[in-house]
């Protein structure tokens, strides 16, 4: 990491000292230090009102106090926070309830060690990270009413989907990058009226894997593929 290139700031919430400190241990296991975690705590106000509330990422657990947190998703990716659920439960209905509700990313306690700090980097950058747990719910996701996209439509998800810019997609299908937000807004529209609404990147990444316009396998190869014809570094994602 350059000096350029700043931490990603985490708050992490669970009411579970042992939790806390297992998850800022996978974190220090990060040679190249891309983590930094400034609150932790078990209580999602305490911890974002208080030293928590500057962080790029919220680490939440599903599961504080009485019960669920699920409800609390919604109100605070709603103002603007990035939520990556974690959580003990790999049960496909959990996860894209999760997942509906607004949250950027899910990871499951099991997968925690090895992917823990690729989710965090990830959401941070706007990027889409499928861990094995949500690829699972996807495939396995039975709900109907698939919308109808144009080839246009799918192929600019596709290659926004890769890690591209939408001014790197604007090039790569020879069209105006105005053009490519159309096709991207035309779609999360479609989701819309079908009743599966897809507010934030992730949620529209899921909704595609879900009707199979992209195979959760090609994620982690993204990247690569998008940065080919051009400098690497210049094709992040922007959503």
């Amino acid at each position: 990491m350059t000096e350029s290139q700043a931490k990603v700031r985490v708050a992490v919430i669970d009411d579970h000292p042992v939790v806390l400190e297992g998850i800022q241990s996978w974190i220090r296991t990060d040679d190249a230090r891309r983590v930094e975690v400034i609150a932790v705590g078990g209580s999602i106000d305490e911890v974002l009102d208080g030293p928590g509330g500057s962080c790029d990422v919220v680490l939440l657990d599903l599961n504080l106090g009485d019960g669920p947190v699920i409800d609390r998703i919604e109100g605070l990716t709603a103002t603007g926070r990035r939520i990556v659920v974690f959580s003990q439960s790999s049960d496909p209905d959990t996860i894209l309830k999760v997942l509906d509700a607004g949250a950027c990313a899910y990871l499951a306690k099991h997968e925690g060690r090895d992917h823990c700090v690729e989710t965090l980097v990830a959401v941070a950058a706007d990027r889409p990270y499928v861990t094995p747990s949500v690829a699972g719910a996807m495939v396995t996701d039975q709900r109907p009413a698939s919308p109808r996209l144009s080839g246009q439509e799918q192929e600019a998800l596709r290659l926004w989907f890769q890690g591209m810019s939408k001014a790197s997609v604007a090039r790569r299908m020879s069209i105006q990058e105005n053009t490519v937000k159309q096709y991207i807004d035309r779609a999360r529209m479609k989701y819309i009226k079908a009743g599966r609404a897809a507010p934030t990147t992730f949620a529209l990444l899921a909704r595609a894997i879900e009707d199979g316009l992209i195979d959760s396998r090609e994620v982690g190869e993204y990247r690569s593929f998008a940065a080919a014809p051009e400098r690497a570094g210049r094709d992040e994602i922007d959503a």
